[in-house]
C-alpha cells in the first residue's frame, strides 16, 4: 500500500483520534529501518523491530470489513514476517475503552504489562488511558 492509501484507510478508521496520521506521516515510516507493513485492501498492520522486541505501531481495518478476521489474519502475518526477521516478541498499546481490540488481543495471547494514564486524547472527551500489551512471537 502506498502512503496515500495507508493514511486514508486510517482516517476511515480511527473516527475519534484529534487527527488521522498523514500520507507524509506514513511516507516517513515506510522509510525508516526496521518497518514491517503487513496490508490487505481493506486493512493493514504496521510495526517496527528494535532488536529482539516488535512495536505494532498501528492495526486500521476498514469499518465496513470488521467482524470478518481480517486484523486476526494481519496480525498473524505480522507475527510471522517480525519473527522471521528475529523479533522475539511484541508490544502494544491499546486504549483502555477500545473493548473489541481488547478482546482481539487477548484472544491472540497478549497480556498486560503495563498502563499508560491519558495516553491517548480523542477529539471528543477526555483523554484516556492505554494499556501496555506484550506477547512472546516464538
Amino acid at each position: 500500500m502506498r502512503p496515500e492509501a495507508l493514511a486514508a484507510l486510517h482516517a476511515t478508521a480511527f473516527t475519534d483520534t484529534p487527527r488521522p496520521w498523514s500520507s507524509a506521516e506514513f511516507a516517513s515510516l515506510l522509510a525508516a529501518p526496521g518497518i514491517v507493513l503487513v496490508s490487505d485492501a481493506d486493512g493493514f498492520a504496521l510495526a517496527r523491530i528494535a532488536g529482539p522486541e516488535t512495536e505494532l505501531l498501528t492495526l486500521a481495518v476498514s469499518p465496513l470489513a470488521r467482524r470478518r478476521g481480517l486484523a486476526t489474519r494481519l496480525l498473524h502475518r505480522l507475527f510471522r514476517r517480525t519473527a522471521e526477521a528475529g523479533a522475539e516478541e511484541m508490544f502494544l498499546e491499546v486504549a483502555v475503552p477500545n473493548l473489541a481490540a481488547r478482546a482481539l488481543y487477548e484472544r491472540l495471547g497478549f497480556v498486560e504489562t503495563g498502563r499508560r494514564p491519558r495516553y491517548y486524547t480523542r477529539a471528543s472527551g477526555p483523554p484516556v488511558d492505554a494499556l501496555v500489551l506484550r506477547r512472546p512471537l516464538t
